[in-house]
Parts: structure tokens; sequence; C-alpha cells
């Protein structure tokens, strides 16, 4: 288990705040590398180089010692982009905020910055090679950017009709849309999903959801033609992308906010104790794995054919995806306040970042045996959801405002 030097602090203070949907988005030079910074911030937008600039092999660090960050930013991010607040797009990190800024990976310098281009808290939804965003002006227009450049590159003009549409997914052909319909008494009782047609920015299909259904907290992904999507009613639905139809929808006992994995035909969720796989073609359960006694799931992540999820036990659990049998199951954090909620793969190494705890942070675990390396912190005692994305041999790492790269050792 990663040694946590420096400051003395209780490893029992378990700070439960992902409960509360702030998501809807360690310590000291000692053993566990405290990152530059963790002092005195750096002025806004500037970027602290180390280690290999040129992108050469890293030295893997000792057992228990977490690697210094390369380079580290200030971001404008907020809390309400929840998991599609950071993304990784051909060597540029990109952070959901005003400014949306597109940094190189390598080096951490600004390659272009947009002011006013977005909705606060607007996730990062990118398909076909664009980055899809609601227009700032909330006049109901979706805008695409090249995410190598920040130039506006493609506008669908929705009309009034049309309230506050949100991107929530997308492919080659089409974004999807969540959108409230709005009515001749200015309200906006109920709420679309809506296609939009990426050559014409014509809408090819809309469906009205069931009345009572939140316009937040939609999760989804594009899938073999099918548009899959959990929601905060404790549902979780698949559409055909062609025409909208609805195939199938199923209720599971608690909300899937952040994160589901696709495996094949199968789409699996957390599901309280469980995890549970169903068809994509007809929703019938194929498998279901069970976590102890008074124990959840948390959100789990498909990487190169394995499932991962951890547990609020804080185990960590490697699956089959095809089958649900447990690969590996693996306590090394039990003693501690932290758990994985996003995952990331590099080589051999599986990375993991934690949710709202000071004493979290991106942990590195053995992908073959989920044996914990290092736990990376970056000292400030910021009690903010961490984020991580890979970056060919670096990490992009997010913790509130702040952003890392890291050495993927």
């Amino acid at each position: 288990m990663g040694v946590r030097g420096g400051n003395a602090v209780s490893r029992r203070q378990i700070l439960r705040l992902a409960g509360t949907g702030l998501g809807l988005a360690v310590l000291g030079a000692g053993a566990v590398g405290c990152g530059p910074g963790a002092d005195e911030p750096e002025p806004a937008g500037s970027a602290t180089p180390g280690g290999d600039k040129n992108g050469d092999a890293f030295t893997t660090p000792p057992p228990g010692t977490a690697p210094e960050p390369l380079w580290q930013a200030d971001t404008a991010n907020t809390v309400l982009s929840g998991s599609a607040a950071l993304a990784v797009v051909d060597g540029l990190v990109l952070v959901s905020g005003d400014p949306l800024v597109g940094r190189d990976a390598v080096s951490g310098k600004e390659k272009w910055k947009r002011t006013g281009v977005t909705t606060p808290g607007a996730g990062l939804i990118i398909g076909g090679g664009t980055l899809y965003l609601a227009s700032a002006e909330y006049d109901g227009d979706v805008v695409g950017l090249d995410p190598a450049t920040g130039k506006e590159t493609w506008r669908s003009r929705l009309g009034d009709e049309y309230q506050q549409p949100r991107p929530i997914a997308a492919d080659e052909g089409h974004v999807y849309v969540l959108a409230g319909i709005l009515e001749k008494d200015f309200s906006t009782p109920n709420n679309v999903l809506a296609a939009i047609d990426t050559a014409s920015g014509e809408v090819t299909w809309r469906e009205q959801r069931d009345a009572g259904t939140e316009e937040y907290g939609i999760n989804a992904a594009v899938v073999g033609g099918r548009l899959v999507y959990t929601d905060y009613r404790e549902n979780v639905t698949v559409r055909d992308t062609a025409t909208g139809r609805q195939i199938w929808t199923k209720k599971i006992s608690q909300s899937n906010r952040r994160h589901f994995a696709v495996h094949d035909e199968l789409v699996v969720v957390a599901d309280g104790q469980h995890l549970r796989a169903f068809a994509l073609s007809g929703g019938k359960e194929r498998w279901s794995l069970t976590t102890e006694e008074f124990s959840r799931f948390n959100d789990p992540h498909l990487l190169d054919g394995v499932l991962y999820a951890s547990d609020t036990a804080r185990a960590l659990w490697a699956v089959d995806p095809a089958t649900g049998k447990k690969i590996w199951h693996n306590e090394d954090l039990r003693d501690t306040a932290t758990q994985a909620w996003q995952f990331v793969k590099a080589g051999g190494t599986l990375y993991g970042a934690t949710e709202f705890d000071k004493d979290g942070g991106v942990h590195a675990f053995d992908a073959a045996t989920g044996k914990l390396r290092w736990t990376y912190n970056d000292g400030t005692g910021d009690i903010q959801q961490w984020y991580v994305a890979a970056a060919g041999d670096r990490l992009a790492v997010m913790h509130g405002k702040r952003l890392y790269a890291l050495p993927a050792v």
C-alpha cells in the first residue's frame, strides 16, 4: 500500500459527498509525491514544466512512490460537468469551462482558447472528430468545434422551440441532444431526445420522454446503431439511432449518473449491490455479480477487454464482461477512506481517480492483480472530485481547478 508521508491525517475520515449530486463532474514529497504548487498555486493559465518533455521513456518510481507532475495549470472547471469534464483528443487536453482551452499534453502549453463559447457546466461531447456544445447564446443552437483549433466548424439552428438543447452523445452521423419543449405559456413541462443530422444540421427524429423525467442526470453512449442512456429516474434505456424508437427500458435500483460499460452486445450497469449485464438487442439480463453485504458497486469501466469497478467497501474488482465471472478482487484500500470512480489504463497499469476525499487522488494499480502501486495527491486538501484521462505515455489529471500531467508509470 502507498505510504502517505508529511502531514498526519486521519485515514478513516470519510467525506461522502457523492450522493449530493455535486458530481453532475496524495500527500508530501515523501512516498506519495506531492505535486508542484502544493504550497502556493501557480498563476492562472501557467504551466510548470518538469520531467521528460520529449516524450521519451519515464523512470518507474520505487514501490509506494508516486511520480512528480510534468506540468500543471489552472483551469475554469466547475463541478457541473460530471464525467465529461475532462477529455484528451489527438494529444490535446480539454477541460470544460469558460474559457474553454485546448492544451498540449506534452508541454502543457495553450494551443487555443475560446471565451463565451458554451453554457456553464457543458460536458465535452465528441463524435466524428467534432466537439459538440450547446450555444452560449441560449438560442437553441448546437455548435461544433474542431478540437485541434477550437474553431467553429458546424452549427445547427434549432430555433426557439427547443429550450437549452444539451448534447449527450455523438457519432459520425448524428449528435444527440436533450431539450425542453417550449409551450404556449412559455413553460417547459416536457423534454425530448432528438437526433440532429451532422451533414444538414436538421432534426432527424425527436422522441418525447415520459412526464416527470428530468432534463439532467443523463449518461449516454452510442454503440452499433443503439443510443444507450441511464437517468436520475433509475432507468436504463436503449433506442434505435436511425429512428429514435425505444427498443427497451429497464428499471434499476439506483441512478447511474456517471458511467456504464458496453461490451459486444451487452450493456453493464452498476445497480446497488450488483453489476448487471443486459442484452442490447432486447434487454434480457445475461449475468449479475454481487458484492458483499452493505456495499454497492461504483461505475464500471471496460478497458482492454476487462471490466473494472470499485465498491463502497473500497475493494477493486476485475471482471470478465462476457460472463460476469470475477478475475480478481483486491482489498488493498480497505483501511483507507478512498475509492476510485473513474479508470483508464496504460500498459500494465490501471489508474483510478477518486471521489470527494482530501486523502484521495489518482491510484496506480497493477492491472493483472489489482495491487496498489502508488497514489498521487497534490496535497492541497481540496475536497473536490478527481478526474483522469489517458494521453499516450502521460495522464491528464484534474482536481478542482488544477490540471496536471503525470507520467504513466
